[in-house]
């Protein structure tokens, strides 16, 4: 069975449909590479399923052991090169409810973002470039 079933639409546009839920996706080429730019590109895909990828994984460890990051919020920026056109790197930063985490906590949220599958999977030519930001209240 297929995870995912996409289209060609015209105008450098496709729409992936992810075949369990039937959920759908379009991407778009961006300004700077002969697209219209309304919609995520293929390589913000790529960011952005870092991003949340990471986040899942700070999840699943939170419930784990008990405490929540609820709220949490990523920025994530995507930097390109040309020759050849691609990702070179993907910044994330992440902001943090405004609650006390311990050391611990710090720890365990830290390393599950960093070994997220999508970030083991990433060539390693593509720097990740990963902060975080806990209240310190």
């Amino acid at each position: 069975m297929h995870t995912i079933k996409t289209i060609y639409q015209g105008d450098l546009r496709t729409e992936a449909t992810h075949v369990r839920s039937n959920t759908r996706i379009t991407t778009d080429a961006p300004v700077d590479n002969q697209g219209k730019g309304e919609a995520f590109s293929p390589t913000d895909l790529l960011a952005a399923s870092l991003g949340s990828c990471m986040l899942t994984l700070i999840g699943i460890a939170a419930n784990t052991h008990n405490f929540t990051i609820q709220g949490t919020r990523v920025q994530i920026t995507k930097i390109m090169t040309n020759n050849p056109r691609k990702v070179s790197a993907v910044e994330l930063v992440f902001d943090f409810p405004e609650q006390s985490y311990s050391d611990r906590e710090k720890k365990i949220i830290e390393n599950a973002a960093l070994t997220c599958p999508v970030a083991l999977s990433i060539h390693p030519d593509i720097e990740q470039k990963v902060s975080f930001n806990y209240y310190s209240g």
